[in-house]
C-alpha cells in the first residue's frame, strides 16, 4: 500500500487519448459504464479521427474520449480535461494544449522514440524539456509493464502491448476509486472464445491498478461521490442508441413493425447496428446498395401500413431528397433520421455540425413542407423520436430528426421510462370503407388536416397514389390550376398546424434582458454558460427550440420579451434567419464551424460580450480574420501569348 492520500472531488474531466488502434473507445467506455453503475452524473464526447486508417502515431491517427463525472447534475463532457492519458507523442501533442496549467498528464514513456517524436515535429522530447512545466507529468513505461504483466497469459509481445489501454483503465480506476468486478466481467464475456486473450486484458487490468497502489508516483486518489439525480432506473445510453430505442417504443405504441431502410454512413451507423439486435419485436433491418434505394424502401414500408424510417448523415440528406418529397405529395408517415456533420460534400465525416437546417427546412423542389424535430442531449434523443413518429402518424406527413455527431456518440444517464405509461399512437388507418359511399384517400380531417389512409390490398380501399398531384378528396391525378393551389395550401397548413409545445424560458430572475436561443447540442453549452453567468450575478436567460418546423406558437412572444437576442449555432447562423424573417426580431448569430462542439467558457464570453454590447463586432471579425489568412495567388492567371 502507498498510504495515498484521498481528496474529495464535485467533479472531474478525464481524456484518453491514443492512436485509433489503442483502444481509446473502449477505455473511455469502460470507465463510463463504472461511473454510471457507481451512481455519478456523467457525460462524454468521443472524438473519433477521419482518416479510417491513418499512419500510425501520426497527428490524423489520434482518437479520443473524454468523460465528465460529478456528484451534482451535469450538462457537458467539460470544457477542458483535467487530466490527460496520453499513449504516444501524437496524443500529447494533438491534447495538450486543451489542458489547462495544473492539469494532470499521464503519459506512456515507451512510445517517446525519435521516430515517433519526429512524426509529429518534436525536435526533441516533450517529458525533457520544459515544455510541460505547467503541468503535473506523470511517466508510466506502459506498454514495457504491460508486456510484463501479460508474460503468464503467454500472449506474444505484440498481442501483449495491446493491451496497455487495459493497463490505463487499471491506473485510472485505481486513482478515481472506481469498482472493477464489472470492468473484469466485461473483459471475461467479451473474450469468452479467447480465453488468452481475456486473461491477458485482466492481467493488465490488475497490473495498471497494482502500479496505482504501490509505486511512490502517485501521492493522491481522488473520490467523486455519487450524484443525486430524480429516482428512477438509470442506463448510460450514447444518442444513437437512444433513437433506435424511442423508433422501437414508437412502433410499439402504434401497434405498428418498424421497418428501418438505411446505407451506411458515419455517424448515424450505430442506428442500423441496434435496430437491428430487435427482430424479436418486430423491426426490420434493410441495409440498401446507397442512400436512395434506403429512403424508397422506408417509403414503401410506410405505404404497407409499417412505420418507415431511414438514417443518413451528411450528403446522404441530399440524396433523399427527392423521395422525401414523393412522401410530403403522397402524404405518408416517413421518420428521417439525420445525424449532421461537418460538410459540404463528404466534409468531415466523423466531426459535429449543426448546417443541415436548411436543407431539412427547404431543401426539396417545389413547396414541400415536412416537420422538424432535433433532440438536445443523448437522452432526449428517445423522447424526440417517438414525438417524431407521433407526428408523422397524426399528420401523415415526413418527419426529419436533426440529432448531430456530438449527440450521437455522447452519452449520459437516461431514466428508463415506463412504456406502460406512455400514451399510445393512433395509426388512424382505415379498415373499411365508409358507409356513406366509395374510400376517398385525400378526404381529411377537420382537426389535423390528415388524409384518410389504407393498406393497400385492403377489400374495398383499393386507391391510387404517387409523385402527380392529387385531386382534393378522390386522390385522381390533378393538372388543375385551381386545386393544385389548394393542395399546396393544405399541405402547409397542416404542417403548421401541428400541435406542439410551448417554449419554456430558464430564466430564474425573471429580470434578465439577454435572452440565447439554442437548437440542437447547443443545450448543455448555453446552459452551462448561464450557470457560470448567474453565479457571477448576471441576469440571462435561456430557450431552447426542440420543435423547429413548426415553431411553439409561443416563441415570437419570447422572443420580442428580451432587449438583446443572442443564437449560438454550428453553422453559419441557420436559425438565427428563420427567426428573424418569421418574427422580425433582431437575432444575434454567433457562429462556430470548426467540426467541434460549443465549450462552455466561448459562450460565458458571448454573454460577456453581448452584455457589454460588442458581440457584433467579435462575430464579424471571424470573417475578416478569415480573409486575412487566406492563402491567396501571388500573381493573376496565365495569360496566352498573343500571336
Amino acid at each position: 500500500m502507498t498510504g495515498a492520500n484521498s481528496t474529495k472531488l464535485e467533479r472531474v474531466a478525464i481524456r484518453f487519448a491514443g492512436d485509433s488502434g489503442d483502444g481509446m473507445q473502449l477505455t473511455g467506455d469502460r470507465f463510463t459504464s463504472e461511473a454510471a453503475a457507481f451512481g455519478n452524473d456523467l457525460a462524454t464526447q468521443p472524438n473519433f479521427p477521419a482518416e479510417i486508417r491513418a499512419p500510425q502515431g501520426t497527428l490524423p491517427g489520434v482518437s479520443s474520449f473524454q468523460i465528465q463525472i460529478a456528484d451534482y447534475d451535469i450538462l457537458t463532457a467539460g470544457d477542458r480535461p483535467d487530466v490527460l492519458v496520453a499513449m504516444n507523442p501524437a496524443a500529447l501533442k494533438a491534447n495538450v494544449a486543451d489542458l489547462p496549467r495544473g492539469g494532470m498528464i499521464i503519459v506512456n514513456t515507451d512510445e517517446f522514440t525519435k521516430r515517433n517524436l519526429a512524426k509529429v515535429g518534436y525536435a526533441t522530447s516533450p517529458l525533457d524539456d520544459d515544455s510541460l512545466e505547467d503541468y503535473v507529468v506523470h511517466p508510466v513505461a506502459m506498454s514495457t509493464l504491460t508486456s510484463g504483466a501479460v508474460e503468464p497469459a503467454g500472449l506474444s509481445r505484440k498481442d501483449g502491448e495491446r493491451a496497455k489501454n487495459m493497463f490505463a483503465l487499471g491506473l485510472l480506476s485505481w486513482m478515481y476509486n472506481r469498482p472493477t468486478h464489472g470492468i473484469e466481467r466485461f473483459l471475461q464475456v467479451k473474450f469468452a472464445e479467447k480465453p488468452q486473450i481475456a486473461e491477458g486484458n485482466l492481467l493488465a487490468f490488475r497490473a495498471g491498478w497494482n502500479y496505482g497502489e504501490t509505486t511512490e508516483s502517485f501521492a493522491t486518489t481522488y473520490e467523486v461521490s455519487a450524484a443525486t439525480l430524480p429516482p428512477a432506473t438509470y442506463r448510460q445510453v450514447t444518442g444513437n442508441t437512444a433513437l433506435a430505442y424511442g423508433v422501437v417504443t414508437a412502433g410499439r405504441l402504434a401497434s405498428r413493425d418498424v421497418f428501418l431502410g438505411t446505407y451506411p454512413i458515419t455517424p448515424a451507423s450505430d442506428i442500423l447496428h441496434e435496430l437491428s439486435k430487435h427482430r424479436n419485436l418486430g423491426v426490420t433491418t434493410f441495409q440498401a446498395e446507397d442512400e436512395i434505394a434506403g429512403i424508397g424502401a422506408a417509403l414503401g414500408a410506410s405505404i404497407g401500413g409499417a412505420l418507415g424510417v431511414t438514417s443518413t448523415s451528411g450528403p446522404g440528406l441530399a440524396l433523399k431528397s427527392e423521395a422525401i418529397g414523393l412522401a410530403v405529395m403522397t402524404e405518408v408517415p416517413l421518420l428521417v433520421i439525420d445525424v449532421q456533420r461537418g460538410g459540404p460534400s463528404t466534409g468531415l465525416p466523423t466531426k459535429t455540425e449543426q448546417s443541415d437546417l436548411l436543407q431539412a427546412m427547404y431543401g426539396r423542389n417545389g413547396e414541400s413542407p415536412v416537420a422538424v424535430i432535433a433532440p438536445c442531449s443523448p437522452a432526449d434523443c428517445f423522447g424526440a423520436a417517438v414525438e417524431a413518429a407521433r407526428i408523422a402518424f397524426t399528420y401523415r406527413t415526413p418527419v426529419l430528426l436533426l440529432s448531430d455527431g456530438a449527440i450521437a456518440n455522447g452519452s449520459e444517464p437516461w431514466a428508463v421510462p415506463d412504456v406502460s405509461a406512455l400514451d399510445r399512437i393512433d395509426p388512424g388507418v382505415d379498415t373499411a370503407p365508409p358507409a356513406d359511399g366509395e374510400f376517398a384517400p385525400y378526404v381529411r380531417d377537420r382537426e389535423t388536416l390528415a388524409r384518410a389512409m389504407a393498406i393497400p390490398g385492403t377489400p374495398g380501399l383499393e386507391h391510387r397514389i404517387g409523385g402527380l398531384e392529387k385531386a382534393d378528396g378522390s386522390g385522381d391525378i390533378s393538372y388543375d390550376p385551381a386545386n393544385h393551389d389548394l393542395m399546396v395550401r393544405l399541405r402547409q397548413a397542416k404542417i403548421d398546424g401541428i400541435t406542439v409545445p410551448d417554449a419554456v424560458v430558464d430564466d430564474p430572475s425573471g429580470e434578465a434582458d439577454l435572452l440565447l436561443v439554442g437548437w440542437g447540442s447547443s443545450y448543455g453549452p448555453i446552459g452551462e454558460a448561464c450557470r457560470r453567468a448567474r453565479r457571477e450575478g448576471k441576469k440571462v436567460a435561456h430557450v431552447h427550440v426542440r420543435n423547429l418546423n413548426p415553431l411553439p406558437a409561443n416563441l415570437g412572444a419570447v422572443l420580442r420579451s428580451y432587449g438583446t437576442v443572442v443564437a449560438p449555432e454550428m453553422n453559419l447562423g441557420q436559425l438565427a434567419m428563420i427567426l428573424r424573417s418569421r418574427f422580425l426580431v433582431d437575432v444575434q448569430s454567433v457562429t462556430k464551424v470548426k467540426g467541434l462542439a460549443f465549450l462552455g467558457d466561448e459562450l460565458h464570453e458571448v454573454i460577456d460580450s453581448a452584455l457589454a454590447g460588442t458581440l457584433r463586432e467579435h462575430e464579424l471579425a471571424k470573417t475578416s480574420n478569415a480573409l486575412a489568412s487566406a492563402t491567396y495567388r501571388s500573381t493573376g492567371p496565365r495569360q496566352e501569348e498573343s500571336a
